[in-house]
């Protein structure tokens, strides 16, 4: 495991953001939203294992690691986490081990993750989280140090040209994105749905209903190459690539030219991230941005 000490970064405070996650879920109509709401996800994360898959409309399937996402950062997951740098955002945090761990280390993180049972084990083990979808507005845009996406999730909606223009608004200039990419080289955009080996309940022996249209969603598979491709001519600089434990990571730099709309209309100020601004868990359980 190779990699340098994470930094802290001087930002814009990330701006209040008192909306619970569940009543003002803004991009509830994006793709990504829905199925990793249903039972499949939130049984697996609630046992701590699968089996749990995302399954292709030819019936191909992509075994998910739900006990690995459900146990503590492991070596690989370190090698990542030892070059971010600045005020963390884990995008697709799952149960929240990476944030978990950031947040061990004295690290400011923040999870999102569009998934209540995986928000609620976030907090749970120590880490901070908000029930969002990448594509709802988010706090701290543009005052990012840096941007997670492990676990495949530069597959989150089916586009990865649209990920990275999302992830460049997010990050400050200069900022760093961390992406585990396939362990091959791949390139492809299909419909997968959440499998967990069983068919629907009520189907009573027949079809499975859960193969009708409106439960698949686009997601994408992309290599180290693929990825490269795509970020370079779009204001991204490569700065590392390795491999641990036969998991592939990426890291690319945001060109420090770049600068948002709401970039902009900060400038002026700059100061650290505070604790108040990130979530906190209530008695009740439910997580809330700090005012």
């Amino acid at each position: 495991m190779s990699g340098t000490v994470p930094k802290r970064a001087v930002l814009t405070p990330v701006p209040p953001d008192t909306r619970h996650p569940d009543t003002e879920h803004r991009g509830a109509g994006h793709p990504d939203i829905a199925p990793w709401s249903t039972d499949p996800y939130a049984n697996a994360l609630r046992n701590g294992h699968g089996p749990l898959f995302l399954r292709r409309t030819d019936g191909w399937l992509l075994p998910l690691d739900v006990e690995r996402w459900c146990a503590c950062a492991d070596a690989a997951d370190l090698s990542a986490l030892l070059r971010c740098e600045g005020p963390v955002l884990d995008i697709g945090c799952g149960p929240g081990r990476l944030v978990a761990e950031l947040a061990a280390r004295g690290h400011r993180a923040l999870g999102i993750d569009v998934s209540e049972a995986a928000v609620a084990h976030t907090l749970r083990t120590g880490g901070s989280a908000l029930r969002r979808s990448v594509f709802d507005p988010l706090p701290g845009e543009g005052r990012w140090g840096t941007v997670l996406l492990a676990d495949g999730n530069i597959g989150i909606g089916g586009d990865p040209r649209s990920l990275l223009r999302r992830a460049a608004d997010l990050l400050a200039p200069g900022g760093l994105l961390i992406a585990e990419t396939a362990p091959m080289d791949v390139d492809e955009r299909v419909r997968v749905r959440l499998y967990d080996g069983r068919p629907a309940p009520d189907t009573a022996g027949g079809p499975d209903r859960a193969d009708a249209d409106d439960a698949h969603f686009p997601w994408a598979r992309i290599g180290a190459p693929a990825l490269l491709r795509y970020a370079q001519p779009n204001g991204w600089r490569p700065v590392d690539q390795w491999t641990a434990d036969g998991r592939t990571f990426v890291a690319l730099r945001r060109d420090r030219r770049v600068r948002t709309v709401s970039q902009s209309a900060d400038t002026a100020n700059s100061a650290a991230v505070t604790s108040s601004q990130f979530p906190r868990k209530t008695s009740s359980g439910s997580p809330l941005a700090g005012s």
